[in-house]
């Protein structure tokens, strides 16, 4: 297992499949390296490639807006990555042989944060994370255990402008991971 230093610059020099030839910046992840919270998306969007920095475009401001609701604080209360560190061509879902290129980095950065709770945005790091036969609508708000984690996965924010009617259950999920993360800090 790498430190974060080491990880971050094999990130930085990563060439293990063609995102990281297009990229303006790798997108590492940040907020609490001892979190015992860690949101997982899928890949970043051209905001996030042009910052370097994770969920800082509309999805990103919108799922901060929710967990500051529920006084969850980016920073401090959770850590926040992605499945892939570089940014798909005009926002594709990422492919095969790029999500599993990049796996390795995100397996090193749960392994030294060792978080409690993991938390998937969206149907291809639920995918990853959870399982091949997951399906985000059929299983989102749903706890798994894994090795001690809790993990449960909820709609990517992004998914929400396409399709206003998740924005309830969404809701509902942020709530419940905000009563699961008080639980284990009583």
């Amino acid at each position: 297992m790498l430190q974060w230093r080491e990880l971050y610059n094999q990130c930085c020099q990563c060439k293990r499949c063609e995102l990281g030839n297009n990229r303006i910046n790798m997108v590492f992840g940040e907020g609490n390296p001892k979190a015992k919270l860690l949101f997982v998306g899928e890949a970043p969007g051209a905001d996030e490639d042009k910052s370097g920095r994770p969920f800082v475009g509309r999805a990103g401001q919108l799922l901060e807006k929710a967990l500051k609701a529920v006084n969850l604080i980016r920073g401090e209360d959770f850590y926040i990555a992605n499945v892939c560190k570089c940014r798909p061509e005009n926002n594709r879902t990422p492919k095969e042989d790029e999500a599993q290129a990049c796996l390795p980095y995100l397996r090193n950065q749960v392994a030294l944060i060792k978080p409690k709770i993991i938390i998937c945005l969206g149907a291809v790091s639920s995918k990853y994370i959870i399982g091949e036969d997951f399906k985000i609508t059929r299983d989102r708000g749903k706890w798994f255990e894994r090795k001690g984690v809790q993990i449960m996965a909820t709609f990517h924010p992004a998914a929400l402008f396409r399709d206003e009617s998740k924005k309830a259950l969404f809701w509902e999920d942020i709530k419940e991971i905000k009563k699961k993360y008080d639980a284990l800090n009583d």
